[in-house]
């Protein structure tokens, strides 16, 4: 019986193995790379608030925005990772403390955005995993109040190109060094306020509260600290775009090659899109009726709360993290009150749902016409 069934049992034995090795060695280095291209994207968000989605529930950000829509047009799946958190600076050298939070909406220039950029590689292990990474930043280096509180555009200017120029062309540096396979895109920002925002006794008190000029405020007349608030808005919105898209354009030139693995997300804001304006694409105070007469009987002394999603949530973790301390001065106390109503106010002046989904529509703009969508879809 052995003799008879044993040469059956190696013809078997050798067909088998033969098409085991025919379907291994028939993938040719085409078939491999199909294989990677039908694997889930990998895209990482960093930066600032802008980015995170200041006030935004998940599925009103920009980026989850841009997530759907890749989906939808490669076919692939997308996996986020999101290290962007509000307040975020680019260098140390611009925080003016140590203070961290759990909950990203809180302001805080901790961790930076090269810490950001640490704890993605700590995350993901090899940067060459990255699809795609969309960052914003130098907007918290340059200091909103710094801007705003500026008695000349040239001041705007000097502010601007020293924060959002070298330092940005660095992190973009890094950004494409560890992260070698990825497309890096860059969101620009807004300006504040225009000739369109309401200049009411709410927006008036928010301008006393929170972007009165320090060095000559007590000679200047309400009307000529919004101006000076709409011109240093405008200054920085113009300074700011041609300083990140040039140094954009300067770390593509030094890379060099036919792939410009860098593109800049210019954002078309009208003045009908800034703070208090007809048509605003940014978070502002909640007016209803029975909040404005809250404010209207206590004489402006009562600020009306913003309006955006994440408000409550905010407020709670401000509390927590400004709460009072143990023997501290009134000049200590004065501070730390100062900072958490800044802290829960910190939505104001961000985009809205409607400018979430314009930042979205101009990232996936420049996925579709500069980028191209064949470089992220399976074949």
């Amino acid at each position: 019986m052995k003799l008879l069934t044993t040469p059956k049992f190696n013809v078997l034995s050798t067909c088998v193995v033969l098409l085991v090795a025919s379907a291994v060695f028939s993938q040719s280095p085409q078939n491999a790379s199909d294989q990677r291209n039908t694997r889930p994207l990998n895209m990482l968000v960093l930066g600032d608030s802008i980015l995170w989605g200041q006030g935004l529930k998940t599925e009103n950000k920009s980026w989850y925005y841009v997530k759907l829509w890749l989906e939808k047009n490669t076919g692939r799946p997308v996996i986020e990772r999101i290290e962007a958190h509000s307040g975020a600076v680019i260098e140390s050298s611009s925080l003016t403390d140590n203070l961290t939070s759990t909950n990203r909406e809180v302001n805080l220039g901790l961790p930076t955005v090269h810490d950001e950029i640490d704890r993605a590689l700590q995350f993901y292990s090899d940067g060459s995993r990255i699809d795609l990474v969309l960052v914003s930043g130098c907007g918290n280096d340059v200091g909103l109040q710094n801007l705003l509180n500026a008695s000349k555009t040239e001041e705007v200017d000097d502010m601007t190109r020293a924060r959002c120029g070298a330092p940005m062309e660095s992190l973009l540096r890094r950004i494409l060094s560890v992260f070698p396979a990825a497309q890096v895109i860059v969101t620009g920002y807004y300006p504040f306020f225009s000739d369109k925002t309401r200049h009411d006794f709410i927006v008036k008190a928010m301008a006393r509260r929170f972007f009165k000029t320090q060095r000559d405020s007590s000679k200047m007349s309400s009307k000529e600290v919004f101006e000076r608030l709409k011109v240093n808005s405008k200054q920085w919105y113009e300074t700011s775009n041609k300083t990140l898209a040039d140094a954009v354009q300067k770390v593509n030139d030094e890379i060099g090659g036919s792939r410009r693995r860098v593109a800049f997300a210019r954002i078309e804001f009208s003045p009908d899109h800034s703070f208090a304006a007809p048509k605003t694409r940014l978070w502002g105070f909640n007016r209803s009726p029975l909040r404005m007469m809250v404010v209207i009987l206590s004489f402006g002394k009562i600020l009306l709360p913003s309006n955006d999603e994440m408000r409550k949530e905010r407020i709670a973790s401000c509390n927590d993290l400004y709460k009072k301390q143990p023997n501290e001065t009134p000049k200590q106390e004065k501070e730390r009150k100062a900072r958490r109503l800044y802290c829960r106010y910190a939505g104001l002046g961000h985009p809205n749902k409607k400018g979430a989904l314009l930042y979205g529509e101009t990232i996936t703009s420049i996925l579709r016409s500069t980028i191209g969508v064949a470089a992220f879809s399976a074949p």
